[in-house]
């Protein structure tokens, strides 16, 4: 039988101590770091698409082209205060997110979709709810926007370590194929406004479930769509706080739903590549538009809208018809 710690020891240990950082730095930084590594002549290694790989006294360093430096190794820390912030970017932010960013750690909601940009598969909202210490968890895990990920193998992991999460909330609103397309003709062909439905419904469903005082949702539109929605129903907008702002993915709890929508999306994605017999494509490009063509050919126009948005400029393409002048919409 394992030997108990001592309440002393415990106190001795102090907290765990991080071996994974990761932060987006520019260019000039970039190289200053790369320079910092081969004057201390720090072992090189090749990475796909980074600029390089360095490996020094427990700790490895990896710059990629996006400009994502990552630090991972028993003194990460050290490197990250003394070095990196210390000699280069002159900006201490590694144990700052609680005086930076401290509403990150109140009990709040998180709103994200996925699915918006696709010709093929369905849009998916996202609502998350979450605490403080579900951000420490998750931060120490590696959750961030879902767009900075892109495997989707790593988006289904990240999202059943959300979904285990003990006391977390997750709500999300997903339409067949068929019934998106009737729903974006009832919506005046205004995809903000559909959009703006679906957030509406997870808040609620989610805020059923868990009392929070505000949220957080990525900037869409100009106008407060989802505040209206939700107005409309039994949540008036005095009872909570929803904020709008632009990169909301910074704030974990958004980053969090936006990568339970995306892995939905991929799910849902699967599934509909199965039906297609190919795998589909994400986004709107000529391959895409080509994988839209083989499906008209294969099942008919009428299908189409079993596995595409019909409204996309690509559809229209697809099918050989005239695409409509573009609309211009205020919200």
């Amino acid at each position: 039988m394992p030997k108990r710690k001592k309440q002393q020891d415990l106190e001795d240990e102090g907290p765990k101590k991080k071996t994974l950082y990761t932060i987006k730095i520019t260019d000039e930084q970039m190289m200053l770091v790369k320079e910092w590594c081969e004057k201390r002549l720090w072992e090189f290694y090749a990475v796909d698409y980074a600029y390089f790989g360095y490996k020094g006294d427990k700790v490895n360093i990896v710059g990629y082209e996006s400009g994502k430096l990552v630090v991972q190794g028993k003194k990460t820390e050290d490197w990250v205060t003394f070095v990196l912030e210390g000699e280069i970017t002159h900006d201490p932010q590694m144990g700052y997110d609680e005086v930076n960013n401290p509403e990150w750690f109140t009990d709040h909601a998180g709103l994200d979709e996925s699915g918006k940009g696709d010709l093929f598969g369905p849009l998916v909202s996202c609502c998350v709810i979450a605490t403080g210490d579900m951000v420490n968890e998750w931060r120490e895990k590696g959750i961030q926007d879902s767009k900075k990920i892109t495997s989707d193998k790593a988006i289904l992991k990240l999202d059943k370590i959300i979904c285990e999460t003990k006391g977390v909330v997750v709500k999300r609103m997903c339409l067949r194929m068929a019934k998106y397309n009737e729903l974006y003709a009832k919506f005046g062909s205004n995809l903000n406004r559909l959009l703006a439905w679906q957030h509406a419904k997870c808040l609620e469903a989610a805020l059923d479930e868990k009392k929070v005082p505000w949220g957080l949702l990525d900037q869409f539109s100009k106008q407060p769509l989802v505040q209206r929605a939700l107005t409309k129903d039994h949540y008036a907008a005095t009872e909570f706080d929803l904020q709008m702002r632009t990169k909301a993915e910074s704030d974990p709890v958004v980053a969090a739903a936006s990568i339970c929508a995306r892995a939905e999306y991929v799910r849902r994605m699967a599934a509909l590549s199965k039906d297609a017999d190919m795998t589909l494509a994400k986004g709107a490009s000529k391959k895409v538009k080509d994988q839209a063509k083989e499906i008209v050919k294969k099942f008919g126009d009428a299908r189409l809208g079993d596995f595409a948005k019909l409204h996309f400029r690509t559809a229209f393409e697809a099918r050989g018809l005239p695409v409509p002048e573009k609309k211009v919409w205020k919200g």
